[in-house]
């Protein structure tokens, strides 16, 4: 028998990049924040695939994009060629999947090398993931497609995204007061006010390479960053000081290397903000650990931090203060509404992330800015 991934409840859902009908490279780890149907139905000329899809566009009440969202994935040219298929906002999205990349890393079909995309050997599956893109539950297409109706009825049983471990939880977050004193605050938000900002893109892979892509719908965001030695080095002890160790406490992860020293500016005159996303997913970024995120001023309003993946809870850190987290984390700044949110954002890594910077610096695009070797002590 053909070798499979077998998933199953309590897993982690496999993240991936493919085709969807609205975006050539989608990537799937930025959906966290509410619960995913993902439906292989492989595709949309099978009578039980159009029955499955009828199911849930008749439910819109739930698949609103805040309580859950679809995905359906075709294996099939002739949904796309046909047009059989496409996108409907709020909560429908769909993936082409034609070279069987979403298939075989989730056992609908056998691994590489070993079934053919769109032969008998797939197997229509329903996945439901949690807020957090971990399995719930795993339903298979079944001939007298009682299928259908065993996801619904899981879905609405369903307790709203912030409960879905049966209480609302909060982000692995850090929040630390008094990281940086009101003078030093002052003093950066002064040294961003003289220069002023230059936008700030987002880091994508492309062809091989990291590079950096303006997107306003994305992220709205202007940066200064910081040159003068005197002025880093400042940044550094506090960081040594007052953010390492307790990273080491809560973590058990020594730092030792500190990336990016700039003021940034969410202003509500350019409805700044920055949407869902990880700080690790490209290969210029993959070497970074934690990030910080430390607010130098608190007369705005929005500009909040919030971790979708843990609810809707959003955190604003009073003046000096910082919230520290995991790259990893999925997370977004809500958008600035009154004033402007000043903040010095680095990220922190050790010696050991540093080699894989070092090593990916052939990697970056002509935009990215490349390694140097600071260093936040010991």
């Amino acid at each position: 028998m053909s070798a499979r991934v077998v998933l199953s409840a309590g897993e982690a859902a496999p993240w991936f990049k493919q085709r969807s009908f609205a975006n050539p490279e989608y990537s799937f780890d930025v959906v966290g924040g509410r619960y995913i149907v993902l439906c292989y139905f492989a595709s949309a000329g099978d009578p039980h695939s159009q029955a499955a899809m009828a199911a849930v566009l008749s439910r819109s009440d739930r698949f609103d994009d805040d309580f859950a969202c679809f995905f359906g994935v075709s294996c099939d040219p002739a949904d796309e060629s046909e047009a059989r298929i496409a996108d409907q906002y709020p909560g429908y999205r769909y993936f082409w999947d034609f070279d069987g990349m979403i298939g075989r890393a989730y056992g609908v079909l056998p691994q590489e090398g070993e079934g053919e995309v769109g032969s008998d050997e797939t197997r229509r599956m329903w996945f439901v993931l949690d807020p957090t893109l971990r399995i719930m539950r795993v339903i298979p297409f079944a001939d007298d497609r009682s299928d259908i109706a065993e996801l619904v009825d899981f879905i609405d049983r369903l307790p709203p995204p912030e409960r879905f471990a049966g209480f609302e939880i909060q982000a692995p977050v850090l929040i630390l007061p008094q990281v940086f004193e009101p003078k030093f605050c002052r003093a950066l938000i002064d040294l961003y006010n003289q220069h002023g900002g230059e936008e700030s893109g987002v880091m994508l892979d492309r062809q091989g390479q990291t590079i950096d892509v303006t997107d306003y719908s994305h992220k709205r965001r202007k940066d200064v960053f910081l040159t003068d030695p005197a002025l880093i080095e400042a940044t550094q002890k506090r960081m040594i000081d007052c953010v390492a160790p307790e990273i080491s406490k809560v973590h058990q992860f020594h730092v030792t290397r500190m990336e990016r020293y700039l003021v940034g500016c969410y202003s509500a005159e350019d409805g700044g903000h920055f949407g869902a996303h990880r700080d690790n997913t490209t290969i210029g970024t993959a070497h970074r650990r934690f990030a910080v995120s430390i607010n130098l001023n608190d007369d705005f309003e929005g500009g909040e931090v919030g971790f979708p993946e843990y609810g809707a809870r959003r955190y604003k850190a009073p003046p000096g203060g910082a919230v520290v987290f995991s790259c990893s984390l999925l997370h977004s700044v809500s958008r600035v509404t009154k004033g402007s949110r000043y903040a010095f954002l680095p990220f922190l890594y050790d010696d050991a992330a540093a080699k894989i910077r070092e090593a990916n610096n052939q990697f970056l695009g002509a935009s990215v800015r490349k390694y140097s070797r600071e260093k936040t002590g010991g």
